[in-house]
């Protein structure tokens, strides 16, 4: 695969993002599914609505979403909402939580580590997707972005079980770390295939605490903000984005990096590439 476009600023506001969407040259069509991530109760450092807003009007888009697989505020399609509309999404556009009505299979028959894919039901009602991911650490994957985002993001309460046990739900907690991360690729194949080149993605880097924005309780950031990307290809998109840290002066990158690396964070980039998700390299298009 050739170099991948991935579009960059500085500049973290709302006219931005919509900014960066229109860089990527791509009009979203028909129903557009907008998957951001909701925030679980009690977390300070979720992207907030007022950031996501214009650019979900300017696709016309639904907020998706899917339940969680562990005890919170995010883990039935009830409590799912009220959290939705404690954060104010509910006032931002429209809200589908995916799996509300259960689930769909999606075969991943390349798949290193898992075949299948659980997806929740409702995406069926989405012709494309607008993904937008907030880049930060994560207390398993090492960092969320992009791939974590319509991986773990997307599978239903039970998916992520799925994923997260490596096809075995019953072992969810104590699965081989690095095939974990290799079903998260897999699954992100399954999303490729689904939407085709209906599908863009915007990664956020702001609030990038070690913590995902999973966590009730989350650690401060330790490192300053560093700005938008946009990318058609989830797995450069990532990719920049590490890169990014790692060429940081910031004195609180290291901490962020000594997340990211004692997780073998980079292996979901290495798993997507080996699937055929996409290409680690691009080229970064400042604007």
């Amino acid at each position: 695969m050739g170099k991948a476009k991935v579009y960059f600023t500085k500049e973290i506001t709302p006219q931005a993002m919509v900014k960066m969407y229109e860089a990527m040259g791509v009009e979203l069509p028909g129903r557009v599914a907008v998957k951001l991530h909701s925030g679980e109760v009690g977390n300070q450092n979720f992207l907030r609505p007022e950031l996501m807003k214009p650019v979900i009007d300017r696709v016309k888009g639904t907020i998706v979403e899917c339940n969680t697989a562990y005890e919170g505020k995010r883990n039935t399609t009830q409590a799912h909402r009220e959290t939705m509309k404690l954060h104010g999404w509910t006032d931002t556009a429209e809200v589908d939580i995916l799996d509300a009505e259960g689930e769909i299979e999606l075969s991943v028959p390349e798949g290193q580590k898992i075949q299948k894919n659980y997806v929740g039901k409702n995406i069926e009602k989405y012709d494309s997707m607008l993904v937008l991911s907030h880049f930060k650490g994560h207390p398993m994957g090492g960092f969320g972005g992009a791939l974590k985002n319509i991986s773990i993001g997307l599978a239903s309460s039970h998916g992520k079980a799925y994923i997260h046990g490596v096809g075995d739900v019953n072992n969810f907690w104590n699965s081989d770390h690095d095939s974990f991360l290799e079903s998260m690729a897999d699954a992100c194949k399954s999303i490729m295939e689904l939407f085709g080149d209906r599908i863009v993605f915007i990664n956020v880097m702001k609030n990038m605490s070690v913590d995902c924005d999973c966590c009730a309780v989350a650690e401060d950031p330790a490192m300053g903000d560093i700005g938008i990307l946009a990318s058609l290809d989830p797995v450069a998109l990532d990719q920049a984005c590490l890169d990014l840290v790692y060429a940081s002066d910031d004195p609180g990158r290291d901490h962020l990096l000594e997340r990211i690396e004692s997780r073998n964070g980079v292996h979901t980039v290495e798993a997507a590439v080996q699937i055929g998700v996409g290409s680690r390299e691009y080229e970064l298009m400042e604007i």
